[in-house]
């Protein structure tokens, strides 16, 4: 693209800031917690009906809208998923102190559920055609134990036609080349339980769990391919005069190496099934699997990112991350993540996200859509 038509990207996107930063205090406000999103879904499906929009909402709550006029061929997939890690009774205080735009969720991933909009708003303001249909989809699941399973069903709704999938997510400046896999289990412990007192030597699932903790700890996992564990939660037990009959914990494993992250895994299946105890029995619940996958930096989408993003004295940064591109990426689908502006404290109340670099990210997307679409129609 030249310069000049660069510049033109970067004054319609400029006109979208503030835009841009309201629909996402706006859609922020609208509680959508992982499983929950519905009321979120209908309030993005009524902003696409209010911009001549026909949105769908399928099966598993992802809204749908497609722009082009072509029906057939390859198609650009955009995912930005709804949900977020907050229950649905915390308070969703949104505020602004000067270029901040504050709240839970307000940069992970409001702001992304807003730029997809944003984008359309100024793609139709500029009457810009891409060379192949673009898939706008505000999906679910992305975060916690949904599995990615919006991704899921939205590159499986459109297996053999989907030619790239541009995941919005993160921040600014980065590139989700690299997709993290993970495994997510619930170890079980179980066992006769009993009295402390009177049925002291009775085997505690409680105990039989420490003792498999404890051994998962002391798994070794190389530096690199990043390979990474984690025990997050521990529930079991009735009372502190009880001989626990039931145990659990939660178990996250993460590689950026499809083989790596099964090492782990056969590693943490015999610390399970060996290391309780006599006279307990142990299961594996899998609540969650993401699978690994890359993009060489040779490949001309990650160019087009990094390029784009140089053009707009931004350096880019290439990383490995769990994203909604997981699945495209695991099934060798051209694609990859990026953000739309500067996100801190991700995941606290005191979430946070600046206001102006949206009209970068804004460029960046479109600039992506563009070309990227263009790429895909030769």
């Amino acid at each position: 693209m030249a310069q000049s038509n660069l510049n033109y990207l970067r004054g319609v996107a400029s006109n979208s800031v503030e835009a841009v930063a309201t629909l996402a205090a706006r859609i922020c406000a609208v509680p959508a917690p992982t499983g929950s999103e519905q009321q979120r879904a209908e309030f993005v499906a009524s902003l696409l009906r209010e911009r001549g929009y026909a949105p769908e909402i399928d099966a598993v709550g992802n809204v749908y809208v497609r722009r082009g006029k072509r029906g057939i061929g390859p198609v650009l997939l955009l995912l930005a998923h709804m949900d977020t890690v907050f229950s649905l009774d915390t308070p969703l205080y949104i505020r602004r102190t000067g270029d901040i735009l504050y709240g839970p969720g307000i940069g992970d991933n409001s702001v992304h559920v807003a730029a997809l909009i944003g984008l359309l708003d100024m793609l139709d303001r500029m009457e810009q055609d891409t060379a192949v249909d673009l898939v706008a989809v505000a999906n679910v699941g992305e975060e916690g134990l949904g599995n990615l399973r919006g991704a899921r069903a939205a590159v499986e709704r459109y297996a053999g036609e989907v030619g790239a999938v541009f995941a919005l997510d993160g921040s600014l400046g980065r590139i989700t080349n690299t997709a993290v896999g993970s495994l997510r289990w619930r170890i079980i412990v179980s066992g006769p339980g009993g009295h402390s007192f009177a049925s002291f030597g009775t085997p505690s699932a409680i105990h039989g769990l420490a003792k498999i903790i404890a051994a998962i700890a002391e798994i070794e996992v190389p530096d690199e391919p990043r390979t990474t564990f984690n025990v997050g939660m521990i529930e079991g037990g009735t009372s502190v005069n009880t001989i626990a009959p039931l145990a659990s914990a939660l178990l996250d494993m993460r590689s950026t190496d499809v083989a790596a992250l099964d090492r782990l895994a056969n590693q943490a299946r015999n610390i399970i099934q060996r290391r309780a105890g006599e006279g307990l029995q142990t299961e594996i619940e899998v609540l969650g699997e993401r699978p690994a996958g890359s993009r060489s930096l040779s490949d001309p989408f990650v160019q087009l990112a990094a390029r784009t993003l140089s053009d707009l004295g931004i350096e880019p940064k290439f990383v490995a991350a769990s994203t909604d591109a997981n699945i495209p990426m695991s099934l060798n689908i051209p694609s990859l993540c990026i953000g739309v502006t500067y996100v801190e404290r991700a995941h606290t109340l005191e979430e946070h996200m600046a206001v102006p670099p949206i009209g970068d990210g804004l460029v960046q997307i479109a600039r992506l859509c563009i070309e990227g679409s263009a790429l895909l129609a030769r």
